[in-house]
């Protein structure tokens, strides 16, 4: 400003150069310019002399006036905002963060008094902004807190507080407080999730079965009551319904009503069951739904796997797959056989396919192999050599009750020395010319060897366990069946439908049989007729019962730690047994821990059984049942899995006294919610 005022002065060293020039031209001339100089050098005097104060003056107002309209604009700022200290000590906050926080003396003391989401971990440190959301009552906030450099702002305070003990520590720095109403934003997005749709997915599980176990007259009521429950029950979150076939639906609704169906935990599937008009079977269904998609495409591909699921695992469920995320609701009913072998026979022809088409076939089972997944794969062996094929079996760890039905194919001549494969020994034969079955288990990591899963693109699985979110990609044959009572008994039938060359040796049959004899508990669980047409086939070809039984007698060790094992257990909740079976001395403590399980299922009023055992750094734990609770949705929560009366889980870094505390959160949450 100081130099604007004095350019009229310094111009007129210009006005006299020029008028020193004119003289020279003309003197009169000169003469006349020298009196217009002289009046313009004493005019530009005066105005810088004279009225540089009240220019000054007229700025200095405008400053102050415009000053108070930006502390006044920012003050009435609809926009909550807030100046903190170095510490989150309030400053200074317009009128509308005042009225939000209404007490402001505890926020002078510190901002986290009146929002607890600001602690002092979130206070920014650094140039970089902090977003906290908050949520008072009913409406959500968004908090941006910003760092500002200020300077000498510590003696002389412009926030209008003056505190001794403010540290400005950290070169004289503020943050920033800036709150913005989302709670108009968080609504609508709430709206436009709950108006996405849902594809869902329903199939009657035993349609043809629940008909044939009724009156012919009866049976079109049957089917109506069905769809009446069916159709009531979509009405109920205004859904559309459509009937695809005779025992499917596929439905659409609204994602608001998701909520309310895992809130009753699709209490459809209990009412469709309840369905009776003389019928000595009850209807089960099965519900797929896809769910958080960005596509109708996507929500029905998803639902189709989530059916499919649903199904794998014995049906009488529902299954929401949302991503790689899998919930499930139901599956508490006993899974009734199916009657017909048609699936049976139709798989047996596709593996006899698939072995013909290859040069050799290996077989494995799960880690830590039992007596059922030694023995389907023994039946598979057979297959295989039937058809002139090279066979291995992947064994790792033999266990007690595996070891002497093993040691009788060992050094035998009627079978070959590499009959049995170590993992690192079937990796070097294992090529995209072999043939991968897996009998006995369906989940990747539980194989005895993953790696074998990469190294082949002809995967074929037979397994009795029920499905999970974990499943082997990719398998070109898969026959999971949770109804059989064992792999065993799945690997007979698909036997009686290789060919008429097929023959098994005596000691084929004994370990086959082993494996129902084992899975069944002697023919006590999950045995049904075509259990016992399984067994009769294995009789047929030389199973001798009184061999199996004395192979399976234990040494007086084992029974000594079995029984000191049931003398230290623990009924929880009154109906649950619980206890833990030593690994010292035994070289198989995990098959040792299931009998145990099997034995206190002999005591009254006891509901399910669980045995803890400690084996390789590990905490297996054995789960049995009868039928009055799910043990394999309790060993779903787990981690683990397997049937509805035998399941059991893996426990990794982890000691015996955190398993059995995970294992009673777990029993007293579910009985909490209903579940048990």
């Amino acid at each position: 400003m100081k130099a604007y005022l004095q350019w009229p002065v310094m111009l007129s060293l210009l006005l006299i150069a020029m008028n020193l020039s004119i003289h020279l031209v003309d003197r009169q001339a000169g003469i006349i310019m020298t009196g217009f100089v002289i009046v313009y050098v004493l005019i530009a005097l005066f105005l810088y002399f004279f009225k540089r104060p009240y220019i000054v003056g007229d700025l200095i107002r405008y400053a102050a006036d415009y000053g108070q309209v930006q502390k006044q604009l920012l003050k009435e700022m609809a926009l909550p905002y807030a100046v903190l200290d170095y510490d989150g000590r309030l400053l200074w906050g317009n009128n509308e963060f005042l009225d939000m926080i209404e007490n402001e003396f505890k926020a002078q003391k510190s901002i986290s008094n009146i929002f607890p989401e600001i602690t002092e971990a979130v206070l920014p440190r650094d140039m970089q902004d902090q977003t906290v959301p908050l949520l008072r009552g009913n409406n959500y906030y968004k908090v941006v807190l910003r760092k500002i450099i200020a300077e000498d702002f510590s003696e002389n305070s412009p926030w209008g507080y003056q505190d001794e003990d403010m540290d400005f520590s950290d070169a004289n720095s503020l943050i920033a407080m800036y709150i913005y109403d989302e709670t108009e934003i968080k609504s609508l997005i709430k709206q436009n999730n709950d108006q996405k749709m849902i594809t869902g997915l329903l199939y009657i599980d035993n349609y043809e079965e629940a008909l044939e176990s009724i009156d012919e007259v009866r049976r079109s009521l049957l089917i109506a009551l069905v769809d009446r429950k069916i159709n009531k029950y979509m009405q109920s979150i205004d859904a559309i319904v459509k009937k695809l076939e005779k025992d499917k639906y596929i439905f659409v609704f609204k994602q608001k009503y998701l909520p309310q169906l895992q809130a009753n935990k699709f209490n459809l599937l209990e009412e469709v069951r309840a369905v009776n008009i003389g019928n000595e079977m009850s209807v089960t269904i099965s519900i797929g739904l896809g769910v958080h998609t960005d596509s109708y495409q996507v929500s029905y591909e998803y639902a189709r796997a989530a059916i499919d699921l649903a199904l794998g695992r014995g049906g009488d469920q529902a299954v929401v797959k949302e991503g790689e995320k899998l919930l499930y609701y139901g599956g508490k009913s006993i899974q009734l056989e199916k009657s017909t072998r048609v699936k049976a026979r139709v798989k047996a022809h596709a593996l006899k396919e698939f072995v013909e088409a290859k040069d050799k076939v290996v077989i494995m089972g799960h880690a830590i192999g039992d007596v059922d997944s030694f023995g389907a794969g023994i039946g598979i062996y057979r297959i295989a050599k039937t058809l002139n094929k090279k066979a291995h079996i992947v064994i790792n760890e033999v266990t007690t009750s595996v070891r002497p039905l093993m040691n009788r194919f060992i050094n035998n001549p009627e079978y070959e020395d590499d009959m049995f494969l170590k993992s690192e020994q079937a990796m070097g034969i294992v090529d995209n010319n072999t043939l991968l079955v897996i009998v006995d288990v369906n989940r990747p990591n539980y194989t005895e060897c993953k790696e074998l899963l990469s190294l082949t693109k002809t995967i074929v699985i037979l397994d009795h366990h029920r499905q999970t979110g974990e499943a082997i990609e990719n398998a070109v044959l898969s026959y999971i069946e949770p109804y059989a009572s064992s792999s065993c008994e799945m690997v007979a039938e698909i036997l009686q439908y290789i060919g008429d060359g097929l023959r098994l040796k005596q000691v084929e049959a004994d370990a086959m049989y082993s494996g129902v004899m084992i899975d069944t508990n002697n023919f006590l669980t999950k045995t049904g007729v075509r259990t016992f047409e399984a067994a009769a086939f294995l009789r047929r070809n030389g199973a001798d019962v009184t061999r199996i039984r004395k192979s399976f007698r234990s040494d007086m060790d084992e029974y000594k730690v079995k029984a000191e094992a049931i003398s230290a257990t623990e009924v929880y909740l009154e109906h649950f047994a619980i206890t833990v079976c030593s690994s010292a001395g035994v070289s198989s403590p995990t098959v040792l821990g299931a009998q145990v399980a099997n034995e206190l299922l002999n005591i009254t009023n006891i509901r399910a059984t669980f045995v803890l055992t400690e084996f390789n750094d590990k905490i297996y734990l054995s789960a049995r049942s009868i039928d009055e609770v799910n043990v394999q949705l309790i060993m779903e929560r787990l981690g683990g899995g397997g049937h509805m009366s035998v399941a059991g889980a893996q426990f990794t870094n982890c000691t015996q006294a955190e398993a059995m505390y995970n294992l009673k959160a777990t029993l007293s949450a579910m009985k909490q919610e209903g579940e048990l």
